[in-house]
């Protein structure tokens, strides 16, 4: 039994970030400071010292596209996922079931800033408990709205939004996932709280957004070329304008 695999989900379709029409691939195989999104995520967990192995969960008319992304990386064969998340979810933890690790770790490909210490909170979490989700504490305040005007404002005290990873022991969360299938859960932890298990929170980061719209792609941009140190800088001109009289 190996100790930890990372799922790396990648099979959606990405069209809340726009470019369909225009031909652009999938958000998750966008070009991002000269790598694709999903790259960055294939990285980071390929090179952990805790985990045995990475698998992405893609759509199958992607794979030339995954192919590129995952070049030269050490990874394991990727598989085909669903019609929704949580059926490629369960389709990536099934193809592990013939040699199952004692933990696997899932993570959306389109989160590519995801920090090794996240990574290393996780893990340190998993051997305690039996599943762990990276999140951050509520900071703004919620309102409920009805029809464009607010209807109450939600008491944000023991608020987190969740991020991924989110990491369990094999055999719970398969088993969690094949009773939950057909049900629309929100993410694993839901699936995982459904069966009975205990999920941990762990801090996570405000930098391991997920890019759904191309708003998040200008700022997945901007925080790589900040993490570069690289600068822009353009010039202009004032112009005033003078009526005689």
């Amino acid at each position: 039994m190996t100790d930890c695999i990372a799922l790396i989900v990648a099979a959606g379709r990405g069209t809340r970030a726009g470019g369909a029409a225009a031909g652009l691939p999938p958000k998750q195989y966008r070009a991002l400071a000269g790598r694709s999104v999903l790259r960055h995520s294939l990285e980071t967990f390929s090179r952990h010292p805790r985990i045995a192995g990475v698998r992405a969960v893609i759509h199958p008319q992607d794979r030339a596209l995954y192919d590129t992304a995952a070049e030269g990386l050490d990874l394991m064969p990727p598989v085909d996922g669903g019609a929704t998340r949580q059926d490629s979810v369960r389709r990536g933890l099934e193809s592990l079931a013939d040699r199952p690790p004692a933990l696997v770790l899932i993570h959306d490909g389109a989160r590519p800033f995801v920090e090794r210490a996240v990574l290393d909170r996780m893990l340190d979490a998993l051997a305690h408990a039996p599943g762990a989700i990276a999140a951050v504490p509520v900071s703004d305040t919620l309102k409920r709205g009805a029809d464009g005007r607010v209807a109450a404002t939600i008491e944000r005290t023991g608020l987190w939004r969740a991020q991924t990873p989110q990491g369990f022991r094999y055999a719970d969360i398969l088993a969690a996932h094949r009773q939950a299938a057909g049900a629309e859960l929100s993410d694993d932890a839901a699936v995982a709280e459904q069966a009975g298990l205990a999920v941990t929170l762990v801090a996570g980061s405000d930098d391991n957004f997920k890019i759904t719209t191309e708003d998040d792609l200008r700022r997945a941009e901007r925080l790589t070329l900040a993490a570069a140190g690289e600068t822009r800088v353009g010039t202009g001109f004032d112009c005033a304008f003078h009526t005689a009289r």
